[in-house]
């Protein structure tokens, strides 16, 4: 198997990009709102999900972008599949350039970009996106996230500190994010084992960030999803304190051994004390 290697990049080198990995984000972000979407081309892909102008635009930017900041580091995004490798080794970037297609096709909000560094298999940096919203959730693991207001031209942006919340204990109910357009029956009976549990329905990674920000208490999957879908979400989520598991507790590794790119499963808790 043909090994995809760049140079390992750790915490203080990815606070350096940060910044301007927002910035990047931002651009892709102002070229989706800029689409109008009730003239928009849409075209089915080889597995049936939808791809428009939007994706391919934010994509195009990205790329361009990521290879004029850190030409060296291999980036996985869903809509280049096929210039990819596994295994990625040391550090790579994962891109998801429009998560929710099936929302913004649909004339919702809630849509988002992400991008991922992975560092050795885990997720170390995380920025979300939610250009309808006005809204970007970003992460560094071991430093903290954030939660930024942002104009939908991306060029004005406000921070402030974001937590996830302690689970309210016994008799306290859940809130669990929960897909807008994706749900099968193993979740559905995770959530139904937790009684009083309170569904809140959102599209694509922003429920990473209600968990990240403490709105909510834990986002189950447990339906194979792409590894594109999670990385972002997984950094932004335990940089504000929560945890991501499979259904057994065991974490979760990327860009190494799955060439199908699938995420068999996993559960964002917000409260690591309460996981499994």
């Amino acid at each position: 198997m043909t090994e995809t290697s760049g140079p390992a990049i750790d915490c203080a080198a990815a606070a350096a990009l940060m910044e301007p990995l927002t910035d990047l984000v931002a651009q892709a972000s102002a070229a989706i709102v800029a689409v109008t979407r009730s003239t928009m081309h849409v075209e089915g892909k080889t597995d049936g999900s939808p791809v428009t102008e939007a994706d391919l635009a934010a994509d195009r930017i990205i790329a361009e972008g990521l290879k004029a900041l850190v030409p060296h580091v291999p980036v996985l995004s869903e809509e280049r599949t096929d210039l990819s490798a596994f295994p990625y080794k040391d550090s790579f970037f994962l891109v998801d350039p429009l998560d929710g297609t099936k929302e913004f096709v649909a004339g919702r909000d809630e849509f988002t970009v992400n991008v991922a560094l992975i560092t050795h298999g885990k997720p170390l940096l995380g920025i979300i996106a939610a250009p309808a919203l006005g809204l970007v959730w970003r992460g560094l693991v071991g430093r903290g996230s954030e939660r930024l207001l942002m104009t939908k031209d991306g060029k004005s942006r406000s921070a402030q500190p974001i937590h996830t919340r302690p689970h309210p204990g016994p008799g306290g109910a859940w809130i669990v994010a929960v897909s807008r357009s994706h749900g099968d029956k193993r979740t559905e009976a995770f959530i139904s084992a937790r009684p009083g549990a309170i569904r809140q329905k959102l599209g694509s990674a922003v429920k990473f960030g209600r968990i990240a920000e403490g709105g909510a208490d834990i986002y189950p999957r447990l339906s194979p999803t792409s590894e594109w879908d999670v990385a972002a979400g997984h950094a932004v989520v335990t940089a504000a304190g929560g945890t991501i598991t499979d259904s057994k507790g065991a974490a979760l590794r990327f860009g190494e051994t799955r060439e199908d790119f699938l995420v068999p499963e996993f559960i964002a808790w917000g409260d690591p004390s309460v996981a499994g």
